[in-house]
């Protein structure tokens, strides 16, 4: 079959060419024993080992380095989150406090907001402040009745 494949693929070149043509032999050239072709593997794929092992390593300083700023960045995010509440904000909040230290601690959100004579978005920014003072819970009769409550400290 091979004899036939040789020819076929011989006929296509030129007479010079078939001419030169050796069919390639079938006998070993090197005779190697198992142990000696495993040491001949292992010295050509060391360097390569070796540079995964530091490409392994850099790439976990890399992710190391990336976690930090992650982290970092979050606390950064944060602080410029925190809402520090305004002079007037301050005012109002300490009056809130003391209207709800005055009712027990608990009262609605509708009765305060209405003794403190406030419209609606300017008492839910408020509350926004004072979220580390004031918990915020719904009625439990009237879900859609809020409760503010003092927190304790």
């Amino acid at each position: 079959m091979s004899e036939i494949a040789l020819a076929k693929i011989n006929s296509f070149a030129s007479e010079v060419m078939q001419a030169d043509f050796v069919p390639p032999s079938e006998e070993s050239v090197f005779v190697l024993t198992s142990s000696q072709l495993q040491e001949i593997i292992r010295q050509a794929t060391a360097p390569l080992l070796l540079e995964l092992q530091a490409l392994r390593a850099s790439q976990e300083v890399d992710i190391e380095r990336l976690a930090l700023d992650i982290a970092l960045d979050r606390q950064r995010l944060a602080r410029l989150e925190k809402v520090e509440p305004q002079p007037l904000q301050r005012d109002r909040g300490d009056i809130l406090r003391a209207l709800l230290a005055a009712n027990g601690g608990k009262m609605l959100a509708k009765d305060a907001r209405q003794k403190m004579r406030m419209d609606k978005a300017t008492f839910s920014r408020l509350l926004d402040t004072l979220k580390d003072y004031i918990a915020i819970k719904p009625l439990h009769t009237d879900k859609r009745k809020l409760v503010l409550m003092l927190k304790i400290s």
